[in-house]
């Protein structure tokens, strides 16, 4: 009876088991696989107010994408605020710079309670954006607000960021 029972458990944990998927990271150097890119490009009914950016090779199904848009310059500082970032003017209209990506792309877009065609240019021509692209569980240990804070943790320069032309 007891090879019975025993014979059961085993049959039992075999049919339990999991498959697991793991994704490797290259861990050559001290810090985490990280990537970021800049990108400046224009939005207008010809492009649907968006602008897609192409990762290659694909990303990791387990790592995140944080997006950052050029505000504004104070003082030769770069003023970078981290989207989705809604935009009010005074006359009650709010204007959202968003993103959506996946292992593949990132879109960037432009979304309104108002006619986007009615936008002045400085809101439209020549943004400029950083594309972070980071493991997923470093992701939850960093204040992502703060690009800066971002970068240093990343232990990326600003000379590492790469340009991209679209």
């Amino acid at each position: 009876m007891k090879k019975i029972t025993l014979f059961l458990v085993f049959i039992g944990m075999m049919a339990l088991q999991s498959c697991e998927v793991t994704e490797v990271y290259d861990t050559t150097d001290s810090g985490p696989r990280t990537e970021v890119f800049e990108v400046t490009t224009s939005f207008n009914s010809n492009n649907n107010y968006s602008s897609l950016v192409e990762f290659n090779p694909p990303i990791y199904s387990s790592d995140s994408v944080l997006v950052y848009h050029l505000y504004d310059t104070v003082n030769g500082q770069d003023i970078w605020k981290l989207m989705p970032q809604t935009y009010y003017f005074n006359d009650g209209g709010a204007l959202d710079f968003n993103f959506d990506y996946s292992r593949f792309n990132v879109n960037i877009f432009l979304s309104a309670n108002f006619s986007l065609n009615t936008l002045p240019s400085s809101w439209t021509q020549n943004q400029t954006f950083r594309i972070v692209i980071i493991p997923d569980g470093f992701a939850k240990t960093i204040n992502k607000n703060n690009i800066d804070s971002v970068m240093s943790a990343l232990k990326v320069d600003k000379s590492e960021v790469k340009k991209i032309d679209l």
